[in-house]
């Protein structure tokens, strides 16, 4: 069993595996975490995750830039149904379209764009960058048994630009800085955290732990 982190040189690909591999042994699981750019791991993995930081453009280029990368990721992910989780800009990939420096067109599997942070509090600056509660409008397997609400854990997040959903049921949890931030997305095997859950401690663990056992 591999749980394949795709390496597109954009993404805390040390600190995103080390955190995989904690929550790994914290289940028990016998499952390998995979750093790679190989397609055909990728094609073949159990289990995806697509990091990212930095512009949604210059993450997007990299990442087209493996000859074969999106056409083996579309294969796991939307064909077999590969769970698959996005983080930061890896999250933001899964829109429609990215905003940041003009358009840019996303992988579409979750409709919507990502749209700059704009605080209705003009003291509150951007990047928006810290920790924050989660806020949750639809219940998700990947949130099991994490303290969430005003009294919840902490998620930590750094961020200028942030996902616009169209369907409302894909918006699982938000965060406020200054109005509501898109903080997950989910849309059938497929889920996206706006967030660092491999900064986020507790609540990032538990995450990254729900997700290895996620049957979606």
């Amino acid at each position: 069993m591999t749980i394949a982190i795709i390496d597109y040189g954009s993404g805390n690909l040390r600190s995103a595996a080390k955190a995989f591999e904690r929550a790994v042994q914290t289940i028990a699981s016998n499952q390998n975490v995979l750093v790679t750019s190989d397609p055909g791991i990728v094609a073949s993995a159990d289990r995806i995750v697509l990091p990212g930081v930095g512009a949604f453009r210059d993450c997007k280029q990299g990442f087209y830039a493996i000859d074969g990368m999106v056409d083996s990721l579309e294969e796991a992910v939307r064909t077999k149904g590969r769970p698959f989780f996005g983080i930061c800009v890896g999250m933001q990939l899964m829109a429609t379209r990215g905003l940041e420096h003009g358009a840019e067109p996303g992988l579409d599997w979750v409709p919507g764009d990502v749209t700059r942070i704009e605080p209705s509090d003009p003291d509150l600056k951007i990047p928006h960058m810290g920790w924050n509660t989660l806020g949750v409008l639809n219940d998700h397997p990947m949130l099991a048994d994490i303290e969430t609400g005003t009294d919840g854990l902490h998620a930590y997040f750094v961020h200028s630009y942030a996902m616009q959903v169209e369907n409302s049921d894909h918006l699982v949890a938000t965060a406020d800085y200054g109005g509501p931030i898109t903080a997950i997305v989910a849309r059938d095997n497929m889920i996206g955290t706006q967030f660092h859950p491999e900064k986020s401690q507790a609540l990032g663990l538990k995450l990254i732990a729900n997700f290895i056992e996620w049957s979606p």
